[in-house]
């Protein structure tokens, strides 16, 4: 039921007066609706804030208009996610908070503004596994994100009624179906019905309890982040009208990259560097001196600019990593992990990144190599996927323009 401000509390939201307030009514700006009691006028609360955060970003329009997709003003309304303050928030959820207690088909239900029986509505994934395993042997040796990028579009061309959205619980059961099939895709396992942190559980071969609760939560936190390359991607092939297995193949190609979630390959090979180097200190001030002269990231893994003061999704995963590792080898490899930590902190002043903690559960568990990407891709394939419903319902063509920089024939 939508929630409405008062004259008052919608002026104070804008930071204008009241007679500015009626002005903006006068002008189409903003609607009002009557009270049902008196003659008051109620303002919704979702177009106040709207209008507000748009006044917000017309101040700053002149200065970062130019850096509007690096880091600048918003460029999509969004009621999916909020990142503010250090803080990451779903559908006005907490997502750190949502995290310690939630499964991902909790999260993709609350994403998708849909109750969790939407799972466990949804029929099995139609295909024998005499065919899905064909097309397992198919991808041979390939790595998680390659064999996923293989699978998605041939079990899409499978799969009956993928543009037939007659109603919104048939796109929801083809979400399910398709979190289903990308999971087991990145396992190499059949499509099936068990929840999905103990799917990735059991084709790890994890079985202590904490280990397992330590994915579930790795799954929740990664499932979205607003606006970063691969959703916007998503989202600008979800606008031509493609479906949803299309929009959330092009999302993993994006996300595949090193600057994106392939950074977790790059944490995975600092860990083997930092491992082999003997003398900490020395290596990250060698490498630090290193990449003045080079255009990448100078310590993969750390430093968000989301999150000046670290990334809350890392945090939480260190500390439940810290928790669960009880053997001697997991406490060990944790100990040099930590070290790296405060070694790369004393240096730059950064903290870890959800990369870097997803890496650092695949090295302290022994998990196969890739699962740190098998994680967030998995986790944000349910966030893609209301990024996706929201442009369907949104019914625009993405179509930026370009600013021409090249030679002009005209001008000569």
């Amino acid at each position: 039921m939508p929630h409405y401000l008062t004259a008052a509390e919608a002026a104070a939201t804008l930071g204008v007066s009241v007679p500015t307030l009626y002005s903006y009514v006068s002008r189409g700006m903003l609607r009002s609706a009557p009270h049902t009691a008196g003659k008051r006028r109620l303002y919704a609360a979702d177009e106040v804030r709207r209008l507000a955060r748009r006044k917000a970003d017309g101040k700053r329009a002149g200065k970062v208009a130019q850096k509007v997709l690096d880091w600048g003003v918003p460029v999509l309304e969004s009621k999916i996610t909020l990142i503010a303050d250090g803080r990451l928030v779903y559908r006005g959820r907490d997502a750190i908070e949502l995290a310690r207690t939630a499964t991902l088909e909790e999260t993709a239900a609350l994403l998708w503004e849909c109750d969790r029986t939407c799972f466990e509505e949804t029929p099995d994934v139609p295909l024998t596994r005499a065919t899905w395993h064909a097309w397992l042997r198919q991808t041979g040796a390939s790595a998680p994100h390659e064999r996923a990028l293989v699978m998605l579009p041939i079990a899409a061309a499978h799969l009956p009624r993928l543009f037939a959205w007659d109603t919104q619980a048939q796109l929801r059961q083809t979400a399910a179906m398709l979190l289903r099939v990308l999971a087991a895709a990145l396992i190499e396992r059949e499509p099936a019905r068990e929840p999905l942190h103990r799917q990735l559980a059991a084709a790890w071969g994890v079985r202590d309890r904490r280990h397992v609760e330590l994915l579930r939560a790795a799954l929740v936190v990664c499932a979205d982040h607003e606006l970063n390359a691969s959703t916007f991607t998503v989202r600008c092939i979800a606008s031509t009208g493609m479906h949803l297995f299309g929009a959330v193949t092009g999302g993993l190609a994006a996300l595949a990259g090193p600057r994106h979630c392939g950074e977790t390959m790059l944490v995975t090979a600092l860990f083997r560097e930092a491992s082999a180097a003997g003398d900490l200190d020395r290596y990250v001030t060698e490498r630090l001196a290193h990449s003045e002269t080079q255009q990448r990231t100078v310590l993969p893994g750390f430093g968000h600019m989301l999150y000046p003061t670290g990334d809350p999704r890392g945090a939480l995963l260190l500390e439940l990593l810290t928790q669960s590792a009880t053997t001697c080898a997991e406490r060990q490899t944790l100990a040099e992990i930590d070290a790296l930590v405060r070694t790369a902190h004393a240096a730059t002043g950064l903290a870890p990144t959800v990369d870097f903690a997803l890496s650092a559960i695949e090295r302290v568990l022994a998990l196969p190599q890739g699962a740190a990407f098998s994680l967030f891709a998995l986790g944000r394939a349910a966030g893609w996927i209301a990024h996706a419903m929201e442009q369907y319902d949104d019914g625009r063509l993405i179509r930026p323009r370009a600013r021409y920089v090249g030679p002009d024939e005209r001008a000569a």
